[in-house]
């Protein structure tokens, strides 16, 4: 085997590395949407089973991962992956993860769901940081949006299996619950050992040095850094208010509205995540290395406004959803979500990068857990309010992304850190 021969072999097992560690590390994503999911496919029969007020199901949205606890997680764990290193957070927070999920699986009072969405919410929100900067620090330069878009697809294709498998169990009632939570534990565990093989992130290791002098978080609130912490915080901001909202609350209001049944309802969830892995591929992870993202982030911006606009014009119909869950989704897998991850890996130093990305993450996730409290209360006083207040959810994150959104197609992190030092 000549030099030529030895190099494309190590170029294609470096390759390999990069995709393995990028879907394990992704992974972090399906257990996250996954979580959500799975409570909001149960809260209806949590409800019924143990007579819970609508104030109780708003705790339990808001204190869970969709919200307060992972917004909590990301901003201790993102501190500590840049103080520890990214391996040693998304290895062991799988356990912890596990001790909340095994809590769920086993519940026989509200108080054990709380506490065990909470401490699931603590974990994925740990994981999230230490993920989403792994993949960005080892994807290479030129496909990096290609590499985030994988963790996206996982994030939707949680929601999927869950979906389906709370579909499939529907006659079991809170047992078909339990069994949909066993099986993100049996993940967490799974993953817990296949990550003990991961490497540490190259550039991380870098800022280890004795000779590296490494940033104080206190930048972070200066000039071009909370300028980005700003910008990203207002787009993917608005825009997971309406997202968690729709993710936890969408089956709850299709039942409440006597739209669809429990079947019906998760059916056309599962639907809806289906399409968004569609758009992931055949849109964001084809493009987003390559055009110009901000005139892309604009365009998903556009589709989603107006797909939420049918809710709150016309009467909640199974047309009127289908047709809502499409261009939701069609515009949502390219939009904002997709752009946070790729945008708060890039527009931070390597030293710092996990701690933004957790500071971002955490006021967002916080901000929703509030939010949640009020949803049930609003869906009862009609949901036509509801709907107009997420149109502009929507509206808000887009024009945030248009006028703040930046172009870093096809550059290294190094490059992009250079022209923001000026």
């Amino acid at each position: 085997m000549d030099g030529k021969d030895l190099r494309m072999s190590h170029d294609t097992a470096q390759e390999k590395d990069n995709w393995r560690n990028t879907i394990l590390a992704g992974l972090a994503n399906y257990i996250d949407a996954g979580s959500i999911v799975a409570g909001a496919a149960a809260l209806a029969l949590w409800q019924q089973q143990y007579g819970l007020s609508n104030d109780f199901v708003g705790l339990i949205a808001a204190f869970g991962p969709n919200a307060i606890g992972a917004g909590v997680g990301a901003l201790i764990g993102g501190w500590l992956c840049d103080k520890l290193g990214r391996k040693r957070i998304y290895q062991w927070d799988m356990l912890v993860y596990a001790l909340g999920m095994a809590m769920l699986v086993f519940a026989v009072a509200p108080w054990m769901i709380v506490i065990g969405f909470l401490i699931v919410g603590l974990a994925v929100g740990a994981d999230i940081p230490a993920s989403w900067s792994l993949i960005a620090e080892e994807a290479p330069d030129t496909r990096r949006g290609k590499h985030s878009g994988v963790a996206q697809v996982l994030w939707y294709l949680g929601p999927v299996v869950v979906l389906l498998l709370s579909l499939a169990l529907t006659d079991l009632g809170v047992l078909g619950a339990r069994i949909v939570f066993a099986h993100l534990l049996v993940i967490a565990l799974g993953l817990m050992l296949l990550r003990r093989k991961m490497k540490e992130s190259r550039r991380w290791e870098e800022t280890q040095k004795a000779d590296v002098v490494r940033p104080p978080v206190s930048i972070l609130f200066k000039g071009r850094y909370l300028t980005a912490i700003l910008g990203l915080v207002g787009m993917y901001g608005f825009w997971n208010l309406w997202a968690g909202t729709n993710g936890f609350f969408f089956p709850y209001i299709l039942q409440t509205l006597g739209t669809a049944d429990q079947a019906g309802s998760v059916a056309i969830q599962a639907l809806s995540f289906a399409i968004g892995m569609a758009s992931i591929y055949f849109i964001f992870m084809r493009f987003a290395d390559k055009v110009n993202q901000r005139r892309l982030f604009i365009l998903s911006a556009v589709i989603q406004v107006l797909g939420m606009a049918l809710l709150a014009v016309f009467d909640l119909t199974i047309p009127v959803a289908l047709l809502y869950v499409f261009l939701l989704q069609l515009g949502g897998g390219f939009g904002a979500q997709s752009f946070f991850q790729l945008w708060s890996a890039e527009m931070f130093p390597t030293a710092l990068r996990a701690t933004a990305q957790g500071l971002c993450f955490a006021v967002v996730r916080i901000a929703l857990g509030f939010f949640s409290f009020f949803v049930p209360a609003l869906t009862a006083t009609g949901f036509t309010t509801l709907a107009w207040i997420l149109v502009g959810f929507l509206a808000m994150s887009g024009i945030i992304g248009a006028l703040w959104a930046p172009r870093n197609e096809g550059k290294s992190l190094e490059q992009i850190q250079r022209e923001r030092e000026g």
